[in-house]
């Protein structure tokens, strides 16, 4: 029986984040999705190494590849609009839960098992009965945090401004995390997001 659910996946590309911001560099949630996955699979392998943890940094690593999978269907809904009271909120979330569903449903029969905790175990979805999938949620939580500075700190570099609150919001909310990885990455690898590519290439 056919399925269209990679084809959906794929739709990820079309869908457009950040936009009430006026952006120098536009992104979308299929990009979003890799560096969440690269970043999270950085942090829990920073926290394997240095910290002496025992994170599954390639588990991790595919849960944030299918973190915002809902979005084929509802679109990118900007943080301020979804968080704006807890009624809008839990309204977000069960439209969510219902896209989960729908995008599971696609999947061939075989493979549901496997993709079943990834569609519904997002960041968003916060129901996975997975124990170590709920410890990775932490890591991915600091990883999608962590892109969205990251994107600020590009848009600044570029004189856009308009990123600038969006900075200071995010780094807070890094902060609050209070995870030794986080801080580790904004010391040693973040730095290097606000240089050029000739500052890049210095001995």
């Amino acid at each position: 029986m056919e399925s269209h659910f990679v084809a959906y996946m794929y739709r990820l590309r079309y869908i457009e984040r950040w936009s009430l911001m006026r952006n120098t560099t536009r992104e979308s949630v299929a990009e979003h999705s890799y560096h969440v996955a690269l970043l999270v699979h950085m942090l829990c392998e920073i926290g394997n190494h240095l910290f002496n943890r025992n994170l599954n940094a390639d588990r991790a690593a595919a849960m944030a590849l299918f973190h915002d999978a809902t979005e084929v269907f509802t679109g990118d809904i900007p943080t301020p609009v979804k968080h704006h009271n807890p009624k809008m909120l839990a309204s977000f979330r069960e439209i969510e839960g219902m896209a989960a569903e729908r995008l599971l449903g696609m999947v061939p029969e075989p493979l549901k098992a496997t993709y079943a905790p990834l569609l519904q175990g997002g960041a968003g979805a916060h129901a996975t009965a997975d124990p170590i999938d709920k410890e990775l949620l932490r890591y991915l939580k600091a990883a999608d945090l962590l892109d969205a500075y990251l994107k600020c700190v590009t848009e600044l570099s570029a004189g856009n401004k308009e990123f600038a609150v969006a900075k200071g919001q995010t780094e807070q909310k890094l902060a609050s995390l209070q995870m030794a990885e986080v801080q580790w990455f904004m010391t040693r690898l973040a730095p290097s997001f606000g240089k050029t590519l000739d500052e890049l290439s210095e001995p």
